[in-house]
Formats: structure tokens, C-alpha cells, sequence
């Protein structure tokens, strides 16, 4: 089975290759993708990550347009901003699906902030997978911006907490990946290493999951953790350019 998460960056890179993107990958089983959009939505203001929110660079119905070229997929949206910006996974349908949902892990479920919009809730989405009579749940997440880099702060440290929280109920073997907005010695990250999760970017030495779009030095903020029943048969960066973010897979048994 094959797992491909991505930041997509609102499809800011261009539509036609983001497209063509997933048209290449189209026989992957999962997508977790971050940065989603349903439809534009005047929020009064239009600041978020400190840029100017600008929807005619935005791939404002991508949700729509990524499901239409992944016809062999189901299409499941949890919105952490407002009703239509958030996270999307797609689950090829000879999956056998159980449940899927999300918790919010920072703020609440509503809750839109003053100012910047990029600081605004966080939520983990989840689907669990029953397969050869396992349960398995994938488990898509983007991670608190606070504007003051991806170093440690309370909420982050509360915000892994609830995770873990979440996923100590689980029952099966589990999948955690997205954009976390960490750096790897933050104890926000750590934490998950001490849950006994395997760290996959820590694990094959990779320094970095961003693309030429991002010009900053510090180039983490992708991750991959895996319980130990999950047998990792490869994992990579792709070298595809279709964000800010780079693509990462893994091939699991």
C-alpha cells in the first residue's frame, strides 16, 4: 500500500502541474493533503502566514478539482478554518473504510482569530481502514503557525498532548503524517519519539521537505511517524515541485 502527504500550498505553484501531479500518482492508495480549499470566504480581512491572502492565486476549489482527477478515490474534507479551508484525505475505494473524523487539537471547532488568519484552530483528521482483518488509521495534520518560527510554545506543547491523547485510544496500528510546523529538536516533536513512535525523516537522515519555492534557510516541517506494527517497505522525498512543500511517500505493508 502506498501513502503520499503534501502541504499543497493552496496550489500557489500552478494549477495545471498541481494537477498533473496527482494524475502521475493516481494509483497511490492514500492522499493526505494540507492546505485544502472548498471555496473562497470573505473573512473580513485577508492576512494569513503573514502574506496577504490572495484568492486568485489559489486553487480556491481544489478540493473539488483533486477529487475530479482521483476518480478511483472517495474524498473526505475536515475544515479547521471556517467550513472551507482544512485537510483532505482520499482513500482508494477497494479500501474498506470504518470511520473517519477529526478532533481539534488547538482552539475549537469555529473559532477564527483576529488578526492573521494563519493562527487560526487545528484539528487531526482521521480514517480508519480495516484490511486482511487489521484495522489501521491514517492520521492528517497541520500543525499550529504562531508567526514566531517552529520552535517549542505551550499551545504546540498541548497541542502534541491531545494528539497523543487521541491516539492512545486507537485500536490497530496507525499512521501520523503532515506538515507538523516543527523543528526536530523541539520537544513538541520529541514527545511523539517518546510514545514510541518511528520518526521515518529522522530514520533515513532527511534534511529537508521543501521545495525551491521556500527561500528560508531552515527547511523542516514535514514529518512521517509510524507504530511499530507498520512495516515501511520505502519511504522518500519526491521530486516533483508542486508546492512549497515536498511530497513525501511511503510504501507500507
Amino acid at each position: 500500500m502506498k501513502l503520499i502527504t503534501l502541504n499543497t500550498w493552496g496550489g500557489k505553484a500552478g494549477k495545471e502541474k498541481f494537477l498533473d501531479f496527482f494524475k502521475k500518482y493516481k494509483d497511490v492508495d492514500i492522499f493526505c493533503l494540507q492546505e485544502m480549499w472548498l471555496r473562497p470566504h470573505n473573512f473580513g480581512q485577508r492576512k494569513a502566514g503573514g502574506v496577504d491572502l490572495v484568492y486568485e492565486q489559489l486553487m480556491t476549489k481544489g478540493v473539488q478539482e483533486i477529487a475530479g482527477v482521483l476518480s478511483g478515490h472517495t474524498s473526505y474534507f475536515h475544515p479547521h478554518l471556517a467550513v472551507n479551508y482544512g485537510l483532505q484525505i482520499l482513500i482508494k475505494k477497494n479500501l474498506k473504510v470504518i470511520e473517519d473524523g477529526d478532533i481539534f487539537v488547538y482552539k475549537h471547532r469555529g473559532y477564527v482569530p483576529e488578526g492573521d488568519l494563519g493562527t487560526h484552530a487545528r484539528n487531526i483528521q482521521y480514517v480508519t481502514l480495516e484490511t486482511d482483518g487489521r484495522l489501521i488509521t491514517i492520521i492528517n495534520f497541520h500543525g499550529l503557525w504562531n508567526g514566531q518560527g517552529k520552535d517549542d510554545s505551550e499551545d504546540r506543547i498541548n497541542q502534541s498532548k491531545n494528539i497523543l491523547e487521541f491516539v492512545s485510544g486507537l485500536s490497530g496500528d496507525f499512521i501520523l503524517c503532515g506538515d507538523f510546523n516543527l523543528l526536530p529538536g523541539t520537544k513538541s516533536l520529541r514527545m511523539f519519539d517518546e510514545h514510541g513512535l518511528r520518526n521515518l525523516i529522522k530514520e533515513h537522515n532527511i534534511i529537508s521537505t521543501r521545495t525551491s519555492f521556500y527561500t528560508k534557510p531552515i527547511k523542516y516541517a514535514d514529518y512521517v511517524f509510524i507504530t511499530n506494527g507498520i512495516d515501511a517497505k520505502e519511504f522518500k522525498v519526491l521530486p516533483e515541485e508542486v508546492s512549497d512543500h515536498s511530497a513525501l511517500l511511503l510504501e507500507f505493508n
